[in-house]
């Protein structure tokens, strides 16, 4: 019986690993404290295309804290849920409108705490993430991919100017460690 030869550690630390599907194709851009409130951050992923797809940011309390999703809303008021949503046509006929600031959904742990999600880009949405619905954790567990939130697209003329406001990766990571060191030097 023929033995495979043993390949050496060193050489398979070597090889480049490979993007993933959204780091090919996706540009991250971050808003940090959505509507003020402390480390309620959101990831847009922004496809050449100009379609942006909504997800938490790794510094969301929701992914950071082991917190429990009870349950996710996409019902927003009385009168509107993101659920009835009903896009057709070229011209996407039907799509919701969003501002920046337009609540997508809602989460609630089992802790009792609450959290709004907001669209941060303005734009028509698209499709909502009814897979979380009936499965919350697998926003915690693929946030970036099978966990997103929503995907909304933005007007053609203002699809350059939807990222002022919005931090790059290189800036999100500073914020996150500002937060840190100041979390820290409190405690």
């Amino acid at each position: 019986m023929a033995t495979q030869p043993e390949v050496p550690v060193a050489t398979v630390a070597a090889e480049p690993a490979v993007p993933s599907l959204v780091d090919r194709y996706f540009t991250r851009w971050y808003k940090a404290d959505v509507k003020g409130k402390p480390c309620e951050d959101h990831c847009i992923l922004q496809h050449s295309n100009r379609i942006c797809v909504i997800t938490l940011a790794g510094s969301h309390p929701v992914l950071q804290s082991g917190k429990t999703i009870k349950s996710i809303s996409y019902q927003i008021s009385t009168n509107c849920s993101r659920l009835q949503n009903k896009v057709s046509g070229k011209f996407k006929r039907g799509a919701q409108f969003l501002t920046e600031l337009a609540p997508l959904c809602k989460i609630y742990c089992s802790d009792g705490e609450e959290y709004t999600i907001s669209s941060c880009v303005r734009g028509r949405l698209m499709e909502v993430n009814e897979n979380i619905l009936h499965k919350p954790s697998i926003l915690q567990e693929k946030p970036s991919t099978e966990g997103y939130i929503a995907v909304v697209l933005p007007k053609f003329e203002e699809s350059k100017s939807i990222t002022e406001g919005l931090l790059t990766q290189k800036q999100y990571e500073e914020v996150v460690v500002k937060r840190t060191r100041a979390a820290t030097s409190t405690s």
